[in-house]
């Protein structure tokens, strides 16, 4: 049930017992959070979680396969992290004057890591240059001019969908279930209706016939 977000209260208190003692009272949140869950979710169980909140991935991992360690971290570390409190970030604007030339760098500051000391799901290349980091900075602090760039931005053209993008697009229309989702890519790629390139998907000339 990929799609459950529903976990038991006897689950959701062994994981805050291991979080209070492991990072303190100040990561989680007064009460549980209880998850709103998709239309048509099927919630007949539990959502995917560890049986045994307090078994870190380190103590599991002797015992487990290398895919088996990934997948149990991935669990481990999700579910961890959907007791947690959010993350908190100053959002950090730097204007600095130069001759005639005023220069503004915009940052996030995370100010308390929340869930993300547990897990932290990878960014692409987009969010990574969004969060970027400015160091500290005081009014009247000089700054030296190394070189200035006159660039020209056009706008570009949605990303390509990937098996990630492709999936939530799918969530999103309603189409097929979670059971389906694997199948019917396998299902586009093996006609040949798309190819991969680069972890993208571009259509094919067939692709393009068939819409």
């Amino acid at each position: 049930r990929r799609d459950s977000t529903r976990i038991s209260d006897s689950a959701a208190q062994e994981a805050r017992a291991w979080l209070t003692q492991k990072y303190g009272k100040e990561y989680l949140p007064a009460t549980p959070p209880v998850y709103s869950k998709k239309k048509n979710a099927q919630d007949a169980h539990e959502a995917i979680r560890p049986s045994v909140a307090s078994l870190s991935p380190d103590e599991a991992k002797p015992f487990l396969s290398n895919d088996q360690f990934k997948l149990y971290d991935l669990i481990w570390r999700r579910f961890m992290a959907s007791q947690m409190q959010a993350a908190r970030y100053d959002q950090v604007t730097v204007i600095t004057i130069a001759g005639d030339y005023d220069i503004r760098s915009n940052a996030s500051k995370l100010t308390f890591p929340g869930f993300t000391a547990v897990y932290e799901e990878g960014k692409d290349e987009k969010e990574a240059k969004e969060q970027m980091t400015l160091p500290d900075f005081a009014v009247g602090d000089p700054v030296q001019i190394r070189k200035i760039m006159p660039e020209q931005h056009f706008t570009q053209p949605p990303p390509r969908y990937n098996e990630a993008s492709l999936i939530k697009l799918m969530e999103e229309k309603g189409i097929g279930r979670p059971s389906t989702y694997a199948p019917t890519i396998e299902t586009i790629i093996a006609r040949k209706y798309v190819e991969r390139v680069q972890k993208q998907f571009h259509p094919t000339e067939l692709g393009k016939i068939v819409v």
